[in-house]
């Protein structure tokens, strides 16, 4: 249960890394150093400090191949802002590139979890 927390802690943590692209996108729309350019790239540099602390954290918690290959959603994310902040197109290939992303993580958790408990009955035996 306790790994559950962290997991669900992880992809709280990455939307949040992923905001960081939008913030970054905004940025880049303005005037160099006006005061929307610096609150924008603020929250960047912000959300960026937030999300290495908090990794860090999540890391000790979580196995490192597993909390990386779940980084991997950023990319879902990011069609998503991008709908929703930026009114781009969801094109197929981006609704393909998505599920093969979603279809990667999935396929990763599920033998993480195999080879896990492969692990756990042989330390029984």
């Amino acid at each position: 249960m306790k790994k559950k927390k962290y997991f669900i802690y992880l992809h709280i943590l990455l939307v949040l890394y992923s905001l960081s692209a939008v913030f970054s996108k905004l940025a880049s729309a303005e005037p160099f150093l006006s005061l929307k350019f610096c609150l924008f790239y603020g929250c960047v540099l912000f959300l960026l400090a937030l999300y290495t602390l908090c990794w860090q954290q999540i890391i000790k918690y979580l196995p490192l191949t597993t909390a990386y290959a779940n980084k991997a959603v950023t990319v879902v994310w990011g069609i998503l802002w991008g709908l929703l902040i930026f009114s781009e197109k969801l094109t197929p290939g981006k609704i393909i590139g998505a599920v093969f992303v979603i279809c990667g993580i999935v396929l990763y958790a599920v033998s993480d979890g195999n080879s896990t408990e492969s692990r756990e009955e042989a330390k029984d035996e």
